[in-house]
C-alpha cells in the first residue's frame, strides 16, 4: 500500500504562486512515477504534470507550461508542484498520484496512476 498527502493549497489572487507537496508512504517512492493531476468542479479529472522516478523526464499539461514546475526529493518521499502566475482557470482540487509499474512513457491518462491522494483545494481569484 501507498498513502499519499497534499498540502499547501489555498486561495490566491491571479498571478500569485503556491507550492504543493505530496509526502508519500508505505512503500519505496524512489521507483515510482508521480504526477499532479486537478478536478475543477463539474468536469473531469485532467493531467496537469508528471516526473519520472529519476527525475529525468518530466510531461506538462500545455496550460501549465512555463508557469508550473514539478520535482521530487527521494530522500523525503515528496513530491512537489511549484505553481506561478496563477490563473482562475487553474482553480481545482489538486491530486497527486503515484505509479507503480514500469512504463516507456510518462502517464498522462488519471486510469494509469495506482495510487492517490485526498487532494487538496486551490482556488484563484481574479
Amino acid at each position: 500500500q501507498v498513502q499519499l498527502v497534499e498540502s499547501g493549497g489555498g486561495l490566491v489572487q491571479a498571478g500569485g504562486s503556491l507550492r504543493l507537496s505530496c509526502a508519500a508512504s508505505g512503500r519505496t517512492f524512489s521507483t515510482f512515477t508521480m504526477g499532479w493531476l486537478r478536478q475543477a468542479p463539474g468536469k473531469e479529472r485532467e493531467f496537469v504534470a508528471a516526473i519520472s522516478w529519476n527525475a529525468a523526464n518530466i510531461y506538462y499539461v500545455d496550460s501549465v507550461k512555463g508557469r508550473f514546475t514539478i520535482s521530487r526529493d527521494n530522500a523525503k518521499s515528496t513530491v512537489y508542484l511549484q505553481m506561478n502566475s496563477l490563473k482562475p482557470e487553474d482553480t481545482a482540487v489538486y491530486y497527486c498520484a503515484a505509479e507503480t509499474a514500469p512504463r516507456l512513457r510518462l502517464p498522462t491518462n488519471p486510469t494509469e496512476y495506482d495510487y492517490w491522494g485526498q487532494g487538496t483545494q486551490v482556488t484563484v481569484s481574479s
